[in-house]
């Protein structure tokens, strides 16, 4: 049977995951808990990676070395970066990128590592489909969209920040994570999707937005991903 890996860049994000899993076992690596067990019906690894693509891609590989993932799941929250994406709808990515990478001087795209040979890190098709039908059924009550998620160690709450990345990325949402996990994944060659519920705006409303809706937005992605893992 194959095992999933879920990441949460915060408690708040996988605490109601950990709270429905049975036969847990814990393990601390890297200043981080890695909760293994059976959720929905299917064995699972539910850590808590920390905030930022540091502390997300140190959680990724340890997820590869240490438990073998087949999948990697990253769930949370983002800012939306289109006008018809409201709070509380989902975004599951098609692709990620790190919209803080500048290289430009050598002759790189913007938002490139050098020396990779991608600029954007694809997610897995069948996740990405399963997440969009799965959503539909268990969230009724908003949309969900398929789209580029762009990270960056950097919340976003300037409107002119924000529209320099749509100008320069496209991109669905924002948030910080993201294609940290993408690119250890794309490395590692394993599945992964990220699955980002809104938050804000990631405009000048941001700030005041965030905690308001924060819970909400987290709500529909445990029930997003409590049923997406018993598909797979």
């Amino acid at each position: 049977m194959s095992l999933v890996g879920i990441i949460g860049a915060m408690e708040e994000e996988v605490s109601k995951l950990k709270e429905q899993m049975i036969d847990v076992s814990v393990k601390e690596k890297a200043g981080m808990e890695f909760f293994r067990g059976t959720l929905s019906g299917k064995p699972v690894v539910v850590v808590r990676s920390g905030i930022g693509k540091v502390n997300a891609g140190i959680c990724t590989q340890i997820l590869v070395d240490d438990y073998h993932i087949d999948y990697v799941i990253n769930t949370g929250i983002a800012g939306s970066l289109k006008s018809v994406i409201d709070i509380g709808d989902i975004v599951v990515s098609t692709d990620t990128l790190q919209h803080d990478v500048d290289a430009i001087g050598f002759g790189y795209p913007l938002g490139q590592i050098p020396r990779m040979d991608t600029l954007s890190f694809p997610a897995d098709q069948r996740l990405v489909e399963l997440a969009q039908e799965v959503c539909r059924e268990v969230n009724p009550e908003i949309h969900v969209y398929a789209g580029r998620v762009v990270s960056g160690d950097q919340f976003i709450s300037d409107k002119g920040v924000k529209q320099r990345i749509i100008d320069n990325f496209g991109g669905y949402c924002t948030e910080m994570e993201g294609a940290a996990i993408a690119q250890a994944a794309y490395l590692n060659r394993v599945p992964y999707v990220v699955l980002r519920a809104i938050s804000d705006k990631a405009d000048d409303s941001a700030t005041v937005d965030y905690p308001t809706f924060e819970r909400q937005a987290i709500r529909h992605c445990v029930n997003l991903v409590l049923n997406m893992v018993k598909r797979l």
